[in-house]
């Protein structure tokens, strides 16, 4: 039951971990470059929204180009795959507990450690990223440099625990 639980766990993680951090990390550049198309646009024709072009209160307009809609339809897209990946990924810590119970490594400190982040990653993601995209999404201003900078301790905090889970430092379970 062990290794069923654990190849649960794995895959589950390579699945639901890994589009959110593909995608969170593609975020960033593709704001910056739907904001370059808007600034663009905005010198033609007032810009929808406060930020990025055809999002927000004035949504998309009849004028825009199509390089404007492709931006801002790649950036919803990104921002979705965040958000229902980062659901799909609760399934990682129960598949995790659970396997690491029928290990009997529950009180182990690196399990500990990793458990703990987890928590912040997860806390970084709903907490920062999430919020951060959703606002340009909005067409709010948001500093695509500090979504950049969460959204590599997000992805840094992941590989912590990814090496934490292969090394697993003082095991002795030698699975």
């Amino acid at each position: 039951m062990t290794k069923f639980l654990l190849a649960v766990h794995v895959i589950a993680a390579i699945l639901a971990i890994g589009p959110v951090a593909v995608a969170a990390s593609m975020f960033p550049p593709a704001a910056r470059r739907a904001l370059a198309v808007g600034a663009d646009a905005g010198a033609r024709a007032p810009a929808a929204g406060a930020g990025l072009p055809g999002v927000g209160p004035g949504e998309p307009d009849a004028g825009d180009s199509p390089g404007d809609r492709d931006a801002t339809g790649t950036l919803r897209l990104l921002h979705r795959i965040c958000r229902v990946y980062a659901v799909v990924g609760v399934v990682v810590p129960v598949f995790g507990f659970a396997t690491a119970s029928e290990m009997g490594v529950l009180g182990s400190a690196w399990l500990i450690v990793s458990i703990a982040l987890t928590a912040l990653a997860a806390l970084v993601l709903v907490a920062l990223v999430l919020p951060a995209q959703t606002a340009l999404l909005e067409g709010k201003p948001a500093p695509t440099a500090r979504l950049a900078m969460v959204t590599g301790l997000f992805n840094l905090l992941w590989a912590a625990v990814t090496v934490l889970m292969i090394v697993r430092p003082g095991s002795t379970t030698g699975a």
